[in-house]
């Protein structure tokens, strides 16, 4: 299935994120995803299970662990612990799920399916979180132009 505008605009109205996968070192992708949103207005809760504080910001060990109701999460992690990651997210009651490019395994895709979460993958969050600069404007008019960007039908999974 192809991603739809609405499945993307469902997770961006969502205000409040986690974000799994963010390093202590801040040079990972998963970091500069987490200063971006947070400078276009989210509040961004980052979730590692080792660090203490991420980016000088408090940082929490699991999904659970959240202090307060996220209306989604953002996967950054490698493909092989997305599964652990959506499953934890379905069991802390979060059911908007944005898989990074790269993060995206078939057993978290079916997963997400199977218990009826919006799920985004294939795509990058900094394509569409308003408003949208330097690279990301370019890759977004690229992915326009050559077909691959999200159409307004009514799915909520994207390409795999």
């Amino acid at each position: 299935m192809t991603t739809s505008q609405a499945a993307v605009q469902e997770i961006l109205s969502q205000r409040t994120l986690a974000l799994v996968g963010v390093s202590r070192g801040g040079k990972k992708f998963g970091n500069a995803i987490y200063r971006e949103l947070k400078g276009k207005g989210y509040k961004v809760f980052p979730v590692h299970p080792q660090a203490e504080n991420i980016e000088g910001d408090v940082c929490y060990r699991s999904l659970k662990a959240l202090p307060e109701k996220v209306g989604a999460v953002v996967i950054c992690v490698p493909s092989a612990q997305t599964e652990r990651v959506v499953q934890e997210a379905f069991d802390a009651g979060i059911t908007r799920v944005w898989m990074q490019q790269g993060a995206e395994s078939y057993d978290a895709i079916r997963f997400c399916e199977n218990h009826e979460m919006t799920t985004i993958h294939g795509q990058c969050i900094m394509m569409f979180a308003e408003p949208v600069r330097s690279l990301h404007g370019i890759h977004r008019w690229l992915w326009k132009l050559i077909g691959k960007y999200p159409s307004s039908s009514p799915h909520h999974t994207s390409q795999e």
